[in-house]
C-alpha cells in the first residue's frame, strides 16, 4: 500500500521540492516526471520510477486513472516507493498545481555518444549553448516528429553543459526527452566522432550565403544549430562541411531557435523522402 503524505512538512515533499534546483537534481542524480502525457512517454519507453506521488482527488482523466492503476498494480513488482498524497501537498511539489494528479521521479540517465544506435545514413540534430529549457523540448518534439535518430546539445568546455533533465525541458518535449535519445557532450569529443563516422557537417549561421534548402541533406547528416544569443562558435563555424542560412525578407534578423531548427530538419526530411521514392522507381 502506498504511504500516506498529508503533511507540506514532510521530508520527501521537502526533497521533491529541493528538485527544481539543477544543484540537487544533479547531487541526487534525480528528476521530476509530470502531467499524463510526459509520464506516458516515460513509463512506455522503460523508465522506472524510483518515487510515485499519486493524488486520488485530482486523477479525474481516463488516462490519469490507467497509469495509476498501472503504478498501483506493479507495486510488488518493481522497486517503485509510492506515496498517496493530499490536493494541498500534490500542489506543493508539483509545477502546474495539479499536472493530473500523478507525479514521478525518475533517475538521470547519461546516454553515450558510443551508444547510439544510428540510421541509415544517420540524421542528427545538434544544438550548441541551449538557453532555454522551452526551445530544447520544442526541438525534442520536433526530432521525435521528424525521425532524428539523436539530438545532441554541446558546449565549449569552459561553459556549464545543458541540464537536459530540467523538468521544464520535459514538459516542453510532453516527453519527448525519453523517446529521442538525447545526449550532452563537449565540442571538441563530438567534432572527432562526427568525423569518424563519416557525418557531413552543416552548420546554420547568419552570416552564410547559402541557403539551407540548397545543400544536400541526403545523406549522412549533422545540423548543428547554435544559440539566439550567440549563435555557433568557430569549432563548428570553422569546421563545418557546409554554413547556410535561413533567408529572411522581414524586419527581423533572426528566428526562435525551435523554429529555425524545425525548419532545417524537415527540409532534410523532404530531401530523403524524395530520394526514397526516386530510388523506388528506379
Amino acid at each position: 500500500m502506498p504511504t500516506i503524505i498529508s503533511s507540506l512538512g514532510n521530508d520527501h515533499v521537502k526533497r521533491v521540492v529541493k528538485l527544481n534546483s539543477r544543484r540537487f537534481r544533479n547531487k541526487q542524480q534525480q528528476t521530476i516526471v509530470e502531467g499524463v502525457r510526459e509520464i506516458s512517454a516515460a513509463l512506455q519507453y522503460g523508465i522506472l520510477p524510483q518515487e510515485a506521488y499519486l493524488c486520488p482527488a485530482l486523477i479525474q482523466d481516463p488516462h490519469a486513472q490507467k497509469i495509476a492503476t498501472q503504478l498501483l498494480e506493479n507495486e510488488n513488482k518493481t522497486s517503485t516507493k509510492l506515496f498517496e498524497v493530499t490536493p494541498q501537498v500534490f500542489q506543493k511539489i508539483a509545477y502546474r498545481g495539479e499536472s493530473g494528479g500523478i507525479l514521478l521521479i525518475i533517475p538521470c540517465k547519461q546516454q553515450q555518444l558510443e551508444d547510439l544506435h544510428l540510421g541509415d545514413p544517420p540524421f542528427l540534430a545538434i544544438i550548441e549553448g541551449v538557453e532555454k529549457p522551452g526551445n530544447l523540448g520544442g526541438i525534442l518534439r520536433t526530432a521525435d516528429a521528424a525521425g532524428v535518430d539523436s539530438v545532441i546539445v554541446c558546449n565549449d568546455q569552459t561553459q556549464d553543459s545543458t541540464d537536459i533533465y530540467n523538468p521544464n525541458v520535459i514538459r516542453a518535449s510532453l516527453g519527448a526527452l525519453f523517446s529521442v535519445p538525447t545526449i550532452s557532450v563537449d565540442n571538441g569529443r563530438l567534432h572527432n566522432w562526427l568525423l569518424r563516422h563519416n557525418i557531413k557537417i552543416i552548420a546554420a549561421t547568419p552570416a552564410a550565403s547559402k541557403p539551407y534548402t540548397d545543400t544536400d541533406m541526403s545523406g549522412p547528416t549533422a545540423i548543428v544549430m547554435g544559440s539566439e544569443a550567440y549563435g555557433l562558435s568557430n569549432t563548428w563555424l570553422e569546421n563545418a562541411h557546409e554554413q547556410v542560412t535561413i533567408p529572411m525578407f522581414g524586419t527581423v534578423d533572426s528566428l526562435n531557435l525551435s523554429v529555425s531548427t524545425a525548419l532545417l530538419l524537415y527540409e532534410a526530411v523532404r530531401q530523403r523522402n524524395k530520394t526514397v521514392k526516386t530510388a523506388t522507381k528506379q
